[in-house]
């Protein structure tokens, strides 16, 4: 039986304001526009996408287990999660499947704070700093690793 083709796009706290939360540093593009676009890059690639986004950490861990059954990798920008949370990287490292980090503003340009991630010395990709096209990026990159 062949791996599905399938990946799970996850967008952590704060991330359902794009388009409205200080578009300064995020832009104006909208979470819909950021999942469209993770489906179109998705789709050109031979995958599809399932996507899910979450201001509860508990709902974030559960889809990252479920995606065990039916996914081959996990693109995630876990927001501010990203520096606090160790239980976000052992679910990521615990279901064994490849996952990309997304950032969207240059988080080494911004607080000393954001300059550390629980997560980036096990992701398979990181994107950082390249607006909302950095998730179509991260998703062709991911792919490319995916046998």
């Amino acid at each position: 039986m062949s791996a599905p083709r399938r990946l799970l796009l996850v967008n952590g706290p704060n991330l359902n304001l794009l388009g409205t939360r200080e578009p300064g540093i995020y832009g104006s593009a909208t979470l819909a526009d950021v999942e469209r676009l993770s489906a179109e890059a998705a789709a050109a690639v031979g995958f599809d996408l399932r996507a899910l986004q979450s201001n509860h950490e508990g709902v974030l861990i559960d889809a990252i287990h479920a995606a065990r059954e039916d996914c081959a990798g996990i693109v995630i920008n876990p927001g501010g999660l990203t520096h606090t949370s160790v239980s976000l990287r052992d679910a990521l490292t615990g279901v064994g499947l490849p996952f990309a980090e997304v950032h969207i503003s240059d988080v080494y340009a911004r607080e000393e704070f954001r300059h550390h991630s629980y997560l980036d010395d096990v992701a398979a990709v990181r994107v950082v700093g390249r607006g909302v096209d950095g998730y179509a990026d991260a998703v062709r990159e991911l792919a490319a690793l995916i046998p």
